[in-house]
């Protein structure tokens, strides 16, 4: 559908339609219902709800959505429901939930609404709604990580109308547009346990099973352990015997012989264990929100049987070229790339599931490397633009940023992501005339923070650079070297800003080895120059020393405390950033190179089912599905 709520359309009467009480504004859990008679089984829902969504059509789950967006531009997802329809009397049912806050996976408005339905049973007041008060309504929160933890005791649902929001007219309207991504498919499969243990726990130390532990009295309960093998975004359905009380807990990899438990005073700060109170009988068990786990843990009375919904990205595979003794690490970078392909790419399934800007670069190469589609690469393209701040500044994170989490340098990211997609043949037509002005802007305001030539970082807004423990001593040579190159890509594109990247690559050479001086500094008078600096001195044209940059990945030290003070000669980048050390070994025609560091550095994950989110796999809470990591996916095919 085009337009569905046009005149004359389908939806045409819809209203943007939540709780029937104003002031339901946090951890708003909603149950819409409504009948409607069909002589025909056969039609479409759609659907645009500015948190989160569960369809069911007479009781049969359909999807859960939505795709995301910002507030001020809603995207509808079009259902096919005709295989749920039966002639007669029909049973819509729309579940919604909003934490009432903005968070790094979405930003929503407080309490939950939505817009859409079928033809002859648009969103109004012929729908019925219930605040479902069986989810408590004060749920303990560490950080903005996630949605917190579920705790949910059955209670019964009490209807009334459906309360009118908004009506068809202002800029909500203006904005709504259809899913830009297509719909993700849901594949349900039985789970066998891979362990079940008996209360009370086993003692480890250092472990984090501690809240886990707390809830049951020695002697009571069964903990049943799930492994899915890999990585997955899951939410899943479990059949039990009550009464009693079901927790479930998702963790991404093991500490000794049990899953890690993330602890809420570590590095991740988050809460991953829901807690369900069964009632006498057979329950049925089905968590709101899916999560991103390998293995799943289950506490309760009784033994559980599960199963697990996880989606999937639908695309068209590329033929990939075979790369013999390193097929391992592509098959661990292809299962990563794909588990953290959802509504778009996220940088992890297992922390926040977030659309992160800078990540979108590696995670785009990666894809292509197995796949010709360009819309996630778009999508992260016309979000981050569609959320540019007043004074040009670009969102870090698609939609979920936060206003005190901006990193500048990702700004920078954006543009190579519109270099990308400019450069794939099926780019639509008019997007760097639509795109300029965002583009201008942005590189405008960095302008403000040139002093002596050189640009600083902005007050309240974070720098990133790397994971690496590199100076970020200003003025800095690797911020401002990603500016440059930022800046020599926007001239290439659009024949602007070529005097100022000529003023701002003079201004760094300025930074440049003195007499008494060995090599490049990251800062005037500061440390060596990182691994990442070296590469984009290379990919801007300022400086070339590619074995310095081989020497930083192939160097004998491969511990985590790599830098100036192992004795390598330049600190080496994280797997993030080595995106941009094979793009400039690529350059200087070093493809032997590449795939000897991917040998040595990604050659030990290719035991591995998904990549990490740093060298060191053990990092506290760290994930170990990242998305950034599985750029060797594009370098292998790229050296072939």
């Amino acid at each position: 559908m085009t337009d569905p709520f046009a005149p004359g359309q389908a939806l045409e009467g819809a209203f943007w339609i939540g709780s029937d009480h104003p002031f339901d504004l946090q951890e708003c859990y909603l149950v819409f219902r409504r009948h409607i008679t069909l002589t025909e089984v056969q039609g479409r829902f759609v659907i645009a709800c500015d948190h989160r969504y569960r369809l069911f059509v007479n009781g049969q789950h359909i999807a859960r959505g939505p795709c995301r967006s910002w507030p001020q531009a809603m995207a509808w997802d079009d259902h096919d429901i005709g295989h749920a329809l039966k002639p007669g009397v029909n049973l819509l049912e729309v579940r919604t939930y909003s934490p009432g806050y903005s968070h790094f996976a979405h930003v929503t408005r407080a309490a939950t609404a939505w817009i859409g339905g079928m033809a002859g049973a648009p969103s109004d007041k012929g729908w019925q709604v219930a605040r479902d008060r069986s989810y408590a309504a004060e749920v303990p929160r560490v950080s903005i990580y996630g949605t917190g933890g579920e705790d949910h005791r059955p209670r019964a649902l009490t209807f009334a109308p459906a309360r009118i929001v908004q009506p068809p007219e202002g800029p909500l309207w203006q904005g709504l547009h259809p899913r830009p991504l297509p719909l993700l498919r849901e594949e349900v499969r039985p789970l066998t346990p891979w362990k079940i243990l008996s209360a009370p726990l086993p003692q480890a130390e250092g472990d984090a099973h501690d809240q886990i532990r707390a809830s049951y009295a020695p002697g009571e309960g069964l903990l049943t352990i799930y492994d899915l093998g890999s990585s997955l975004t899951l939410a899943p359905e479990v059949m039990i015997d009550g009464p009693g009380t079901l927790l479930i807990s998702y963790a991404e990899k093991l500490a000794g012989d049990l899953p890690l438990i993330s602890d809420p005073a570590t590095y991740c700060r988050m809460r991953v264990t829901d807690r369900y109170a069964l009632t006498p009988g057979p329950n049925r068990v089905e968590p709101f929100t899916p999560r991103g786990a390998r293995y799943l843990l289950l506490l309760s009375d009784a033994a559980p049987r599960v199963q697990a919904r996880s989606t999937h990205y639908p695309f068209t595979p590329r033929d990939y070229p075979d790369q013999g003794a390193l097929n391992p690490v592509v098959d661990t970078c292809r299962r990563t790339t794909l588990a953290c392909l959802q509504d778009g790419f996220v940088d992890s399934i297992w922390r926040e599931s977030s659309g992160w800007l800078g990540d979108a670069v590696p995670q785009a190469l990666a894809f292509s490397a197995i796949s010709d589609d360009p819309r996630p690469l778009k999508f992260a393209l016309e979000m981050a633009a569609l959320g540019a701040a007043a004074d040009g500044v670009l969102p870090s994170i698609l939609p979920g940023d936060v206003p005190s989490y901006v990193v500048t340098d990702y700004n920078f990211s954006w543009v190579e992501l519109l270099d990308l997609y400019l450069s794939h043949p099926d780019a639509t037509p008019g997007t760097l005339d639509r795109l300029a002005p965002v583009l201008h802007k942005m590189l405008g305001r960095f302008q403000h923070d040139l002093r002596d030539g050189l640009t600083h970082s902005q007050p309240g807004r974070r720098l990133f650079l790397d994971w690496s423990p590199m100076s970020r001593a200003e003025p800095n040579l690797t911020y401002n070297l990603r500016y440059l190159y930022a800046l020599q890509i926007a001239h290439r594109l659009t024949g602007r800003w070529g005097p100022e990247a000529a003023a701002l690559q003079q201004a760094i050479r300025r930074l440049g080895p003195g007499p008494d001086q060995e090599g490049w500094r990251e800062s005037p008078g500061g440390a060596p120059a990182s691994q990442l600096a070296l590469a984009f001195l290379s990919l801007t044209d300022t400086a070339h020393d590619p074995e310095a940059i081989i020497a930083a990945s192939l160097g004998p030290d491969l511990g985590p405390d790599f830098g100036p003070d192992s004795g390598q000669c330049a600190t080496r980048a994280s797997p993030f950033m080595h995106h941009y050390v094979f793009a400039a070994l690529h350059k200087a025609g070093r493809g032997q190179a590449i795939r000897a560091i991917i040998q040595r550095l990604w050659g030990p994950w290719g035991d591995m089912p998904t990549t990490p989110e740093n060298w060191d796999s053990s990092f506290p809470d760290g994930s170990a599905c990242h998305g950034f990591s599985a750029h060797p996916l594009y370098w292998l095919r790229a050296t072939s």
